[in-house]
């Protein structure tokens, strides 16, 4: 009791219970510390972490790798873009993804996945056959890729199984401090050969980090001022960064893994069965910022949309018969046209030093929204047909939770201020009321629901479940209930 109340004020209760644990552990011996140095034992764990334990060594799959991109500069022209300076961006740490899908399928959990996909139905007691959507493996695109690699021609003597590996990406910047710019910006892998109801439980350890993006040198416009003698414009910083993201993916998207893709892998899975498996593409999950980036094309311009060319004009249309028929007709496609038009611009760019942003560029791009970026995707997959703008899916944890939802209990809260008397109290009164269910499910309010402090997206789920269970448990609707 006297270590715990003296020194520090930081020691808490826990700390104090470890403590005890720590002494009654058999392999702690009292004559050990009669050496012990906090500096030369911190120094030899660092140097521990640093050769045993660092989660990016070579054996664990990871790379580290340098990408280069072009600086264009205004009113510099150059003979081509090949002749224009080269800025590198080291600290790329990277995974083979065509690596990383046979350590996947060689690995016990691989007995858990759906190699053959199938349709489910519900039989309704008239005998109607509905058709469920659930899992990826049951999905039209997972039957689509299926009948796709099987009619694929074989070479002389190959009668392996054909099997597709959905792979699922996702990445998310994220800011890891409260104070300071300490952040990450992972890619990560999903298959949706696996259940997602396995793919949900962290404990199933389903998710495979693929890349950690590193950002623009701190130092950008040091070098750029040192090549040019001028710091970049907003337009070029912006343009650096879409032109980074594409670098990594085209480094992600090797040689390799597109022999893979085309002719498929063979490998002897955990079941005993040798399998020859081809990647797919099934979806990229993202927030808006970074959807665009892939998509290359502008923040919220004149057709906001990654997936069609819906203009914004017509987004308040949106839920219409004619809104949904639009974005069909008018679904983005990656051609030639779209391809050339990006290369008209980059070409006007480094050739005749017009700006990023200049109208001479947005004339030959504006219409689509599209920027002078070439898309690793679109270089990669253009000679096989794949539309790389169908993957950009939906987000429900920031487009939905974080944005619609949140966007409405706003809105609510203004109606119940603007309504007066104790509407609010009220309201805050009956959340707190709602009981815990399920194991973190839904958690228990203890503060009031219409301060909304830092609520996370998780925060608003919870708000939402709880306003729907209390839409469909009642018979009356009122401003209260919801």
């Amino acid at each position: 009791m006297a270590w715990q109340y003296t020194g520090t004020n930081e020691k808490s209760g826990a700390e104090w219970d470890r403590l005890v644990q720590f002494l009654k552990d058999p392999l702690f011996r009292l004559e050990d510390l009669g050496s012990l140095n906090h500096t030369r034992e911190l120094k030899r764990l660092d140097e521990y972490l640093k050769n045993k334990a660092n989660p990016f060594r070579e054996e664990y799959g990871w790379r580290q790798s340098t990408v280069k991109i072009r600086l264009p500069k205004e009113k510099e022209k150059f003979k081509s873009e090949d002749d224009a300076p080269v800025l590198e961006i080291p600290g790329v740490h990277h995974r083979c993804l065509t690596d990383l899908i046979t350590h996947v399928f060689e690995n016990e959990v691989s007995k858990t996945f759906n190699m053959t996909p199938f349709q489910q139905y519900w039989q309704t007691p008239d005998n109607r056959d509905i058709k469920v959507f659930s899992e990826s493996y049951s999905s039209p695109a997972m039957l689509e890729a299926y009948t796709e690699i099987n009619s694929l021609p074989r070479e002389p003597g190959d009668e392996l199984e054909r099997v597709v590996a959905s792979v699922m990406v996702w990445s998310d910047a994220t800011h890891l401090a409260n104070f300071g710019d300490a952040s990450l910006w992972p890619f990560y892998v999903f298959f949706g050969n696996q259940s997602k109801y396995t793919r949900g439980k962290p404990t199933a350890r389903a998710c495979h980090h693929l890349a950690y993006i590193p950002t623009l040198p701190k130092n950008i416009q040091e070098v750029y001022i040192d090549i040019f003698g001028e710091a970049t414009t907003g337009a070029v910083h912006t343009h650096l960064k879409r032109e980074l993201m594409h670098a990594i993916w085209n480094l992600i998207l090797d040689g390799k893994f597109m022999e893979a893709y085309e002719h498929g892998l063979v490998i002897l899975c955990a079941d005993g069965i040798t399998r020859r498996v081809f990647p797919r593409f099934f979806s990229y999950s993202a927030d808006y910022p970074e959807k665009i980036l892939l998509a290359t094309i502008k923040f919220l311009g004149q057709c906001p949309c990654p997936r069609c060319l819906v203009k914004k004009t017509d987004v308040c249309k949106m839920g219409m018969k004619l809104d949904m028929r639009r974005r069909v007709t008018r679904e983005r496609i990656d051609n030639v046209t779209r391809r050339r038009h990006v290369e008209e611009a980059r070409a006007l760019i480094f050739q005749l030093g017009v700006p990023v942003d200049g109208a001479r560029v947005k004339a030959i791009l504006n219409d689509e929204s599209y920027v002078p970026i070439r898309n690793a995707f679109s270089e990669r997959f253009e000679r096989l047909g794949f539309n790389m703008f169908k993957l950009w899916v939906v987000d429900q944890l920031h487009e939905f939770e974080l944005g619609s939802w949140k966007a409405l209990f706003t809105h609510l809260m203004r109606i119940l201020h603007a309504v007066g008397g104790t509407a609010i109290q009220k309201l805050n009164e009956r959340y707190r009321a709602v009981p815990t269910f399920g194991r973190g499910t839904i958690r228990r309010f203890h503060t009031n629901a219409s301060a909304m402090k830092k609520l996370a997206a998780r925060d608003f789920e919870d708000l939402l479940q709880v306003s729907c269970s209390a839409l469909q448990c009642s018979s009356q609707f009122d401003i209260f209930t919801l």
